[in-house]
């Protein structure tokens, strides 16, 4: 086996904690109690699939060492080093896709996101945008079956947003949509410009995991104070008769966060809860990220608010992500959600990042 000893010995030691939860899963106290059978159950899943290809590298492996055997017949030689030859080549095949199941987990790419919009530079027209954002959002949300919640909402005059904020629910969220966090720059002609001259303004797009109400965030009920006003906006006659709208103020960090998209004041309170939570864990994601990008001089992962990560170029047709330089004359189809082409991109870019870092630290 050409196989490094270190992923070697670490690919040992998954199969033996595999055979043990086979073991595990059978005995009825464990079944008995749903928890520990649930997270036996998806450690199982997840281990599954690299056991079996490093069974299949252990074959491979065995069926070469045949092989050799066999060179020394004058009858079976070229036979033998026909198999040697393609056993090699599938054993390659296997290492590099044992490489990238070992890769570190993120551990929270299964949970669900709020994804926040906020107009920036631009006035009317870049509230106008982050309304497309949004739409772009949504419809790949609705292509992957996931579930749109809006939180919170500040509509502009025109008809796009200040500022808004969604919840997306589903089958990992937040792996897809954790790089869309940055500076996003849209130049096109505005709906409000008489001479058809092309403005160039921005929007900032905010991608924060859900928050554990228990384990991830702990808030200390002396460090938020909490405001209820009367709600604003288009919600008709029936939203202003009451402070429904609550603002909550997380003193230590100066974190504001405002929800009015309720009638009820308890749901509206609750929501800027979960939103605040997802705010702080946010923010330390963004320091662990920025520390570590520091390190290893990595743009996608750093979490960087300010950065500027794409650019969308309406007369041109063309939406370019600077950190991959990839460029793609498909704007159309992107602004109605069809992120994958980039998102795709965007991920494999990150995977031979780290892949690059298990090849240093070996």
């Amino acid at each position: 086996m050409t196989m490094k000893p270190t992923m070697l010995a670490r690919l040992e030691n998954l199969s033996n904690r595999l055979t043990e939860i086979n073991e595990l899963l059978t005995l009825p106290e464990v079944i008995a109690q749903q928890d520990q059978f649930r997270k036996l159950n998806k450690e199982h899943a997840e281990l599954s699939p690299v056991v079996a290809l490093f069974n299949e590298y252990r074959q491979v492996s065995s069926d070469i060492e045949t092989a050799q055997e066999m060179l020394a017949d004058p009858e079976m030689k070229a036979f033998a080093q026909q198999e040697i030859d393609d056993g090699v080549e599938r054993l390659q095949g296997i290492e590099n896709e044992l490489q990238i199941l070992l890769l570190p987990k993120d551990p929270n790419d299964e949970r669900n996101v709020f994804l926040e919009i906020r107009a920036g530079t631009g006035g009317d027209e870049s509230a106008l945008f982050a309304g497309d954002l949004l739409r772009m959002y949504t419809r790949y949300a609705e292509k992957n079956r996931w579930q749109v919640e809006m939180v919170s909402s500040s509509m502009s005059d025109l008809g796009g947003y200040k500022e808004v904020i969604v919840r997306l629910s589903g089958d990992s969220v937040y792996s897809r949509l954790k790089f869309e966090s940055g500076g996003h720059r849209v130049q096109r002609v505005p709906v409000t410009e008489t001479q058809g001259r092309v403005h160039t303004s921005a929007c900032t797009v905010a991608v924060m995991p859900e928050a554990d109400d228990v384990s991830d965030v702990q808030i200390n009920p002396t460090e938020i104070r909490i405001d209820t006003f009367r709600a604003s906006g288009a919600g008709g006659q029936h939203i202003n008769k009451t402070d429904s709208a609550v603002r909550i103020t997380h003193l230590p960090t100066g974190i504001v966060v405002e929800c009015q998209d309720d009638r009820s004041q308890h749901k509206n309170k609750a929501q800027a809860m979960q939103v605040l939570a997802a705010r702080l864990k946010d923010r330390q994601l963004q320091e662990q990220h920025a520390k570590e990008a520091a390190e290893r001089k990595s743009l996608i992962g750093s979490g960087d608010r300010s950065e500027r990560i794409r650019t969308y170029n309406f007369p041109q047709g063309r939406v370019t992500d600077h950190r991959i330089n990839l460029t793609l004359y498909k704007l159309e189809f992107i602004m109605d959600g069809d992120l994958d082409e980039l998102l795709n991109a965007l991920a494999a870019e990150r995977q031979a990042e780290l892949l690059a870092e298990m090849g240093e630290s070996h």
